[in-house]
């Protein structure tokens, strides 16, 4: 009985307290100008329960946007690896959906997919704002 009320605390306290933390893996940062204009007061994402994150270690969604290059390939992999379980991600921007643009270049392995399992992909180039936030809260739905 404590064990299941517990849970259904702690549950409602994840689902209430997101904290995201944005990564930008190569990309045109369209799509980072668009995260920071989310989190100015004329979108007041924290009525949600969104708050932003500086360390990976207390966030609790990792906001990729751009294509994933070699170069990003690792510090995306050891970032993902930091953060503490349940953890989840959020591709933003068509360049972190599939490549975009960016897809046939050398450098390029594709989507934030081809390296970490993404549980919510955004699309727009670049995202508007309220995109981001619907995927969230779709997101917040999932948890």
């Amino acid at each position: 009985m404590f064990r299941t009320a517990m849970d259904r605390v702690y549950r409602w306290a994840q689902k209430n307290s997101i904290w995201v933390l944005s990564f930008n893996t190569g990309g045109c940062n369209g799509c980072d100008i668009e995260i920071l204009d989310l989190l100015t007061p004329r979108y007041d994402v924290e009525r949600l329960g969104i708050m932003a994150e500086a360390s990976p270690r207390h966030a609790d969604v990792l906001l990729c946007t751009g294509p994933v290059t070699r170069q990003a390939r690792s510090g995306l992999w050891q970032i993902y690896s930091q953060m503490p379980s349940p953890k989840w991600v959020v591709a933003v921007g068509s360049c972190s959906n599939t490549g975009g643009m960016f897809l046939d270049s050398e450098t390029v392995l594709g989507g934030v997919d081809s390296v970490l399992p993404v549980d919510v992909y955004i699309p727009g180039c670049p995202c508007r704002p309220e995109a981001i936030i619907e995927g969230l809260v779709n997101l917040i739905e999932r948890i």
